[in-house]
């Protein structure tokens, strides 16, 4: 009975996380219907993009100090109810202003969702059924920001753009009523006080790091600013830390990175996902500026890494209880073989190495999920899963401009001023694949037993 209720909430989690990952990367094709509606430019419907990820990133901070104060069913239940009707404001939106408040509204609430969903399921699952748990909610991450710009071309071309947001409307109703019915009401709350001081610099350090990064990754002269605003990320994550460690009662107690497994997992992992999150940037980029192909095809072929995606998550289980930990993540990933891509290929080669990558990526992305959660203790699961979703958050982020950073530096080494060619993806994925590499080595640090405590393999 309770693995059934643990499986039913990861599932509920799981589709209110496909919903939030969705909507970061789903209006990218939207944006010039959405433009000719509020009479602007198609390029400054941008900021309804970044919006969006900045107020998710400032607002995570502060999601498991909620979930302690008022439960995770209420945090989590609310932050449904808050995006469900924020999606029905972007909708209706009129104006590019309106627009952007709705999806600062999503964000805020969207910052809730993660963490604290997460933190239900950790509540409610036994370590043993860990590993299942985490393989359920994973997907999203892995597919929403690959299915995210073809669905809103479709919904596009077959309805209009305010469809994209109505679509949340139904699902929320249903999430909300199988929170109340799945999510037991258990006496969690804690009277903790509030470290504003904290919120405000891990709030500056996570917004200006991601922003700043993304700055770096326009280029067009932002260089300069772009390198102040990180900087700036960076003073205020060291104060942030400097802080956290002296108050009796912080906002995040930084204690938990002393777990070994939820460091590697935190560390590694976040360099693991940048590497990841090149993909669903450059691969689209490089089929048709590279291949020459049309987007719809472009966007075909990309379907390989999701398909390779859901291929692998029956074997999953069964792979790392065999394995372990260490052994699954030193050797697993296929990155690199990106790198050979080459217009010269048959789409039959292309689509092989895509899936053979998206079953790679999905292995790795659950493996360093359920590890980082391994041997928390319950007590500090809440400051856990707070931090975890910081750094997916800002990894995420930052993986799209290190791409065009790689990118823009490899079209500076081949003398190419103008379009990226071939030659320039390529030397882009090698780079993408170093930073893949240091992932393995902080990997290092894990023994053949670590994380045994989900595992539970006999002997």
């Amino acid at each position: 009975m309770a693995q059934r209720s643990s499986t039913l909430i990861a599932l509920l989690v799981a589709v209110t996380f496909f919903m939030e990952n969705l909507d970061a990367t789903v209006i990218a094709t939207a944006l010039p219907e959405m433009a000719n509606t509020f009479g602007v430019a198609a390029v400054d419907l941008n900021i309804g993009m970044s919006a969006y990820m900045l107020a998710i990133a400032a607002f995570i901070p502060i999601s498991g100090w909620l979930a302690d104060r008022l439960g995770s069913r209420s945090v989590f239940g609310g932050a449904i109810v808050l995006f469900t009707l924020s999606s029905l404001l972007c909708g209706l939106s009129a104006d590019l202003e309106t627009f952007v408040a709705a999806r600062v509204l999503q964000g805020i609430s969207g910052a809730m969702m993660v963490p604290v969903g997460r933190l239900a399921v950790m509540r409610a699952t036994e370590k043993k059924d860990l590993v299942r748990a985490i393989s359920l909610i994973t997907w999203p991450g892995l597919v929403a920001p690959i299915l995210g710009p073809p669905l809103g071309g479709f919904i596009v071309t077959h309805a209009s753009w305010p469809w994209i947001f109505y679509l949340n409307l139904p699902l929320g109703v249903l999430a909300l009523i199988s929170t109340w019915v799945l999510i037991p009401r258990r006496n969690e709350v804690s009277q903790r006080a509030f470290d504003f001081p904290g919120f405000v610099l891990v709030a500056l350090a996570c917004t200006t790091l991601l922003y700043g990064m993304e700055m770096l990754g326009q280029g067009h002269g932002s260089h300069w600013p772009g390198l102040a605003v990180t900087s700036v990320g960076l003073i205020s994550a060291a104060l942030a830390w400097s802080h956290m460690g002296k108050r009796a009662e912080p906002l995040l107690n930084i204690g938990v990175v002393g777990i070994p497994t939820f460091s590697v997992s935190l560390f590694g992992g976040s360099l693991f996902r940048v590497a990841i999150s090149t993909l669903p940037f450059l691969l689209p980029l490089m089929f048709q500026l590279g291949f020459g192909l049309s987007a719809f095809d472009a966007g075909l072929l990309v379907l390989g890494v999701f398909a390779g995606n859901l291929a692998m998550k029956p074997f999953t289980s069964p792979i790392m209880q065999r394995w372990g930990f260490r052994a699954v993540l030193m050797g697993n990933g296929a990155i690199a073989a990106c790198a050979w891509l080459d217009e010269r290929m048959s789409s039959a080669l292309i689509l092989f190495i895509l899936f053979v990558g998206g079953l790679s990526r999905s292995m790795q992305f659950t493996a360093f999920n359920t590890l980082g959660f391994a041997d928390v203790p319950k007590p500090q699961m809440s400051d856990a899963s707070t931090m975890f979703s910081m750094f997916f958050q800002l990894s995420m982020g930052m993986g799209v401009a290190i791409g065009a950073l790689l990118l823009r530096g490899s079209m500076y080494l081949h003398g190419n001023d103008g379009q990226a060619q071939t030659v320039d993806f390529q030397l882009t994925f090698i780079g993408v694949a170093l930073i893949a590499l240091l992932a393995l080595l902080d990997n290092r640090r894990l023994s053949a037993e670590s994380g045994e405590a989900v595992l539970q393999r006999k002997s």
